[in-house]
């Protein structure tokens, strides 16, 4: 689930508290979901949320995806700001399907 994010600009209190208890509650805005390339090698996922630090973690969300979690890793030399690389066998499966979130 998302965070709440006051607008720019806004000077409303309960909305800085609203977005206070989002993230105190594990609301996040920096996820998404990515599917490995098929018929390749690496997967470029683009989020303006990676920088260059954070820590992006995968959670697969298909029998295929979980199956191929000994061989997907993220160099950390990949992960940039605004982008990362997710490297991974090269097979022609189009379910390799994960949730992503980042730390840091």
């Amino acid at each position: 689930m998302t965070a709440y994010v006051p607008p720019a600009g806004s000077t409303d209190l309960k909305a800085f508290w609203r977005s206070i208890l989002s993230l105190a509650s594990g609301r996040s805005n920096a996820t998404g979901t990515v599917t490995l390339t098929v018929s390749a090698t690496s997967t470029t996922v683009t989020d303006q949320n990676c920088a260059v630090g954070t820590v992006p973690i995968l959670v697969p969300t298909t029998a295929d995806a979980a199956a191929a979690l000994s061989t997907t890793y993220i160099p950390a030399a990949t992960i940039l700001n605004g982008s990362f690389v997710i490297t991974h066998a090269n097979n022609s499966q189009a379910d390799r399907t994960f949730l992503y979130a980042f730390q840091g």
